[in-house]
């Protein structure tokens, strides 16, 4: 193994034909061996194998009628695939209508709207990406306006109330408002309702698989539904599902159980964990920890380790700053359960991404925003970390045409190509 890379083998011959000759990409010295970047490893879990590290993570568009996926989504989510990440998210897809955070969020509640996911997976695996699904349910935190629309006075999610055109009663473990601008009633679910709830995991993970989703992650974090039923901070129950840890992490538990037993065995079941409330009365580490090594039991393939935000009033300066915030958080889960994982926050700067997964501290990197700032992140990452060949991360015709650039190589589009001995900053 390289020092600092994967995969080193010859390196092919080709570069930019600019007017004085041939400039080499990355002005690699062909006679030396290819680098590869340990994020750009390929990497497989169950039957699907990834061409690298990096995924989209879901960030939600505000862009569905009907929880329906359409144009809009197919050439977002398609770029994405195109510009060479290897997983791709939509956002969180609803189990339910009123699972949404707001009317205009995707769903996959009805067979109806299978067709338009499957628009959506067919782009995805075009381009060379895998489509994964996030499934989940809003819980206290749904019946919003979509924040570019209107926020509220402190200029973030603004709710809206059960009797609005466009609100709903929010469901939740016990009849607690979230609390910020959810301050509206909720409705604590009984026995029966939360059994037709997980029969509505099963019924959209079986929808998903039809609809070509290769990955299903179950969204059990960011103080929606699940992550409230995990956290004593919402979730004030004293029946088989409040109380004790094991109580708590119930409704996780067997939602996991009725999607193991829809999805196929070959395709990888997730999960995204709200891990720590950063409060000193909600989820830590430690449980959450506990909590994985059952779901593991129940089947879990990999454990994406996230924040719990079950509570508009966290203790002290969230961290939000630090890079790979996560990234310590998610490698004592993989340590101490044995298990594969992944996590977002603070991923943006490629070295940060790189490291985290060349010291085996996670084995996927989760970009949000990032992938909104820059569709082809990948192909950003792969020339700052040098890589022998970052057009590599494009579809084959795009890198033919950018390898054999007829004219000055900074007009490109990209930063100047990395000389030897460069910082990868």
């Amino acid at each position: 193994m390289c020092a600092g890379f994967v995969d080193c083998v010859a390196a092919p011959s080709y570069g930019f034909v600019a007017a004085s000759g041939v400039v080499d990409v990355g002005q690699v010295d062909l006679a030396k061996e290819t680098r590869v970047p340990h994020l750009f490893s390929p990497y497989t879990l169950k039957g699907v194998t990834l061409r690298n590290r990096i995924a989209m993570s879901p960030m939600t568009m505000y862009n569905s009628v009907d929880g329906r996926m359409d144009d809009y989504h197919v050439m977002y989510l398609g770029a994405r695939a195109a510009g060479g990440f290897g997983l791709v998210f939509p956002e969180q897809v609803a189990i339910t209508a009123d699972g949404r955070t707001t009317t205009s969020c995707a769903g996959i509640w009805d067979d109806s709207q299978i067709e338009s996911h499957s628009r959506v997976t067919a782009m995805i695996k075009r381009m060379g990406g895998v489509p994964a699904i996030q499934l989940g349910h809003t819980g206290r935190k749904g019946s919003e306006i979509p924040p570019h629309i209107q926020t509220n006075a402190q200029g973030t999610w603004k709710a809206l109330p059960p009797d609005h055109p466009d609100g709903w009663l929010c469901v939740a473990p016990s009849a607690i408002p979230y609390g910020g601008d959810h301050t509206f009633e909720v409705h604590a679910l009984t026995l029966e309702e939360i059994k037709a709830l997980h029969r509505s995991y099963a019924d959209a993970a079986r929808r998903a698989a039809e609809a070509g989703y290769q990955w299903v992650q179950l969204h059990f974090a960011h103080g929606y539904l699940a992550s409230s039923f995990f956290s004593p901070l919402a979730n004030h129950r004293t029946d088989e599902y409040g109380g004790s840890l094991r109580n708590r992490a119930r409704f996780l538990l067997d939602a996991m159980d009725a999607v193991r037993e829809v999805w196929p065995e070959d395709l990888p079941l997730t999960m995204r964990l709200g891990a720590d409330d950063m409060h000193p009365d909600g989820i830590a580490l430690d449980e959450s920890i506990e909590a994985i090594g059952w779901m593991k039991e129940h089947g879990l393939d990999l454990a994406d380790v996230s924040l719990g935000v079950n509570t508009d009033d966290m203790v002290g300066e969230a961290p939000w700053g630090i890079p790979g915030l996560f990234v310590e958080r998610a490698a004592r889960v993989g340590r101490e359960i044995g298990i594969p994982v992944s996590c977002s926050w603070n991923l943006g700067n490629p070295a940060v991404a790189d490291s985290a997964i060349r010291e085996g501290k996670i084995d996927i990197a989760m970009l949000g925003r990032p992938a909104l700032t820059n569709p082809h992140w990948p192909l950003y990452a792969a020339r700052e970390l040098g890589h022998e060949d970052p057009f590599s991360m494009l579809p084959a015709d795009w890198g033919w045409w950018l390898r054999h650039l007829v004219g000055d190589e900074d007009s490109i589009g990209l930063p100047p190509a990395r000389r030897a001995g460069d910082s990868a900053h």
